[in-house]
């Protein structure tokens, strides 16, 4: 059953900026109410690269949210939030259960990182920012060098884009996954 709701998962700073609120507007504007997870309750800070940018509410904090109340899961990139994330529990044990099920989960930039940690990489076709490559490829999957990925191999959509210069094909890509019936996602790849 459908919830409407997506659910973007980052750590407490070091979220690019523009990898936050680009795709969350096009979820937006395609009618879908955007979540804000974070490791800790309050705001998280923004990054334009290296510069504080923005300041953002959390809507919930991960170890108490509930996986199962989201149609999808975005993971936005900058170096250090992913970095964070991969190291947090919590935050690892949502995205794996996401990894797990027939719903879309979505990362750019550097944000695969996390995936790395969830054990559910093995076979997956998926780009990163480059210095990635090798963590992902030890991590099982194939990393190949495109705009945007959308593996269906596993257990559900996994979509991934390299930089913020394709996050209008990344939240295309996303959208379009949340408009599919998931047993038509299954086999794609």
């Amino acid at each position: 059953m459908s919830t409407g709701r997506v659910a973007f998962l980052v750590a407490t700073e070091g979220i690019e900026q523009v990898e936050l609120t680009q795709p969350w507007q096009t979820l937006l504007d395609a009618g879908f109410t955007p979540v804000l997870l974070s490791t800790e309750a309050g705001e998280v800070q923004g990054f334009d690269h290296l510069d504080k940018a923005d300041t953002f509410p959390v809507d919930e904090v991960v170890r108490e949210a509930d996986h199962t109340l989201f149609d999808a899961l975005v993971l936005p990139g900058g170096v250090a939030n992913p970095d964070a994330l991969r190291t947090d529990a919590d935050a690892v044990a949502f995205v794996r259960e996401f990894m797990r099920s027939r719903r879309p989960v979505a990362a750019v930039c550097h944000a695969p990182w996390v995936l790395t940690e969830t054990g559910e990489l093995q076979g997956r076709r998926l780009t990163s920012w480059p210095s990635l490559r090798t963590d992902l490829v030890n991590a099982g999957a194939e990393w190949v060098d495109e705009e945007v990925v959308v593996d269906a191999s596993g257990a559900g959509p996994l979509i991934t884009s390299r930089n913020p210069g394709d996050l209008p094909a990344f939240g295309a890509a996303i959208v379009t996954a949340l408009q599919k019936d998931p047993a038509d996602l299954v086999g794609e790849a």
